[in-house]
């Protein structure tokens, strides 16, 4: 039986409901972060905390004083260890507007957190490489959310059934000026002549977790980083392309399109970063 955590309130997943008339149903006005817990730990949770608060100030959630990123934390915690998944699991905690119209919403926020069971080796690094193309006809803008995990996923959520029409492992997504920025589920990056990139935030992409992490441990590694804008041509000239994300870690992309790409560097990167 799985359990989830409604506002605190830790029960049986088939017995957990909300009101038909929620905002994060309604419209998409809500927050969510996917993390993954390993032996107790929440990784990277310092990185998923900042960005939530983060999100939610810049949504206007009226934030309650014991709505802390600490009570969070006990509560994910508590909501594992009921599932008796301490060891290993993807936890998704999303935070939603209450109810009402688009414009007597009180704000204050609600939270849903749910726990999946997870095989080791979707954190390791995938051997075969992952078969990959570009959405079609879908364009990302570039606004002041754009960088934000929002409730509102149909751009990704049409890009993933794309993918599993076509039997690719993930799809990757453009913007409105027509360059890459992500995946459906992991920011991007890519390697030439052992220099490794990614686009910057002001492409549209997502602000990954585990993106923030590879910007600033890979310079220690003795890696050189660079954020630029990916174009298509620039992406078939590269070396090898690699996806991140919380909970994968890093995956590398074997095709993308006709276009195929060594590992070349990546299983080095990911010794560096994950020992």
């Amino acid at each position: 039986m799985s359990y989830v955590n409604l506002n605190g309130k830790i029960a049986p997943g088939k017995e957990i409901s909300l009101p038909y008339d929620n905002s994060a149903f309604r419209y998409g006005y809500g927050l969510f972060e996917t993390m993954l817990v390993e032996q107790d730990i929440i990784e990277l949770w310092p990185y998923h905390s900042e960005r939530l608060m983060e999100g939610l100030r810049q949504l206007k959630f009226n934030i309650p004083a014991l709505f802390t990123v600490d009570q969070l934390h006990a509560g994910i915690m508590r909501t594992v260890k009921k599932n008796r998944l301490e060891k290993l699991c993807r936890v998704r905690l999303q935070v939603y507007a209450g109810c009402g119209g688009m414009f007597d919403n009180d704000q204050k926020p609600g939270y849903i957190i749910e726990c999946f069971p997870l095989e080791q080796h979707v954190t390791e690094l995938n051997e075969p490489g992952l078969v990959t193309d570009i959405a079609k006809s879908l364009f990302k803008s570039t606004d002041s959310l754009s960088n934000l995990k929002t409730s509102n996923a149909l751009v990704y959520a049409v890009a993933a059934q794309q993918a599993k029409a076509n039997s690719w492992n993930d799809a990757l997504i453009l913007n409105t000026a027509e360059n890459i920025i992500e995946s459906t589920i992991a920011n991007i990056f890519w390697i030439q002549e052992r220099e490794i990139y990614t686009p910057p935030l002001g492409e549209g992409c997502i602000a990954g977790v585990m993106r923030r992490h590879l910007l600033a441990v890979l310079p220690q590694c003795g890696y050189t980083v660079h954020e630029v804008p990916l174009a298509l041509p620039t992406l078939r000239a590269a070396d090898a392309v690699f996806l991140t994300n919380a909970i994968r870690k890093i995956k590398w992309i074997r095709t993308v399109g006709d276009k195929e790409y060594s590992m070349h560097i990546i299983p080095a990167i990911r010794k560096s970063i994950f020992k």
